[in-house]
């Protein structure tokens, strides 16, 4: 069965930072729709130009679609340090700042990105915002003490004037989402995140958080696809028009 025609923005994106991959690269591929549309491109490249790449997967969803269509993945170790990882986001600031999570794959994600040169970001319009918090924030959790650790995310929400918002635990059906790296997930519902660099600090420093979704300062390309399979470059000194790249997506 022929794989559904993807989304025109999406694919944009996903073929512009295609095109900055060179022979004999090592890479870092994202987890998510958008992140797919890019294997799935990255791979059609490989096997056109005969390109020889070393991968390392975010996710074991990726690491199987990237396998299945040819190209080489290892971990993370065995390759060290990358020079560029291709992922997806779900929020987009001016400061190229990101909410990335969705997916549940953060914690992964935020490693491969850690370990290399460079991180571009393909999205579509949608995804740019003037300021993050719209799009639930997820925080990974160890199961051991997940009610004191939820507990204790509800407080430091209250300190930064962030209190009563919805701490949720994310299911898949009935069960608990369990990540690859076998915790939990809580969605943090906020609406808004004035101060993302106070709110990363306070995550991180409560014992039971394992990482969250807050990727401040690790985006160095943002490639947002059109509807019209135009794309918009930004980088950290570019100005993001919010305005006229939001409703644009999807």
């Amino acid at each position: 069965m022929s794989q559904p025609q993807p989304d025109p923005a999406k694919l944009a994106a996903a073929r512009a930072a295609v095109a900055l991959v060179q022979d004999g690269m090592k890479l870092g591929l994202g987890t998510g729709s958008t992140a797919s549309v890019m294997v799935r491109e990255l791979a059609a490249r490989a096997r056109a130009e005969g390109l020889s790449l070393r991968c390392a997967a975010t996710s074991k969803a990726t690491c199987e679609l990237a396998e299945s269509l040819g190209l080489s993945i290892e971990s993370l170790d065995d390759i060290g340090w990358l020079d560029m990882t291709i992922d997806g986001a779900d929020e987009v600031d001016p400061d190229l700042h990101l909410v990335k999570g969705g997916g549940g794959a953060h914690l992964r994600e935020k490693i491969v990105a850690a370990a290399s040169q460079r991180m571009v970001v393909i999205a579509d319009p949608g995804k740019v915002v003037e300021q993050l918090g719209a799009f639930p924030l997820p925080v990974e959790v160890v199961q051991f003490g997940f009610e004191t650790t939820r507990t204790l995310i509800r407080r430091a929400l209250a300190d930064l004037a962030l209190g009563d918002r919805d701490v949720l635990h994310r299911l898949k059906g009935s069960d608990p989402w369990v990540t690859d790296e076998g915790n939990w997930i809580l969605d943090l519902h906020l609406g808004a995140i004035p101060d993302p660099v106070a709110l990363a600090r306070a995550l991180s420093a409560i014992p039971g958080v394992v990482e969250h979704g807050l990727f401040l300062g690790m985006c160095h390309l943002a490639i947002i696809g059109k509807p019209d399979g135009t794309v918009v470059r930004l980088d950290r000194n570019a100005d993001i028009d919010a305005d006229m790249l939001a409703g644009e997506g999807d």
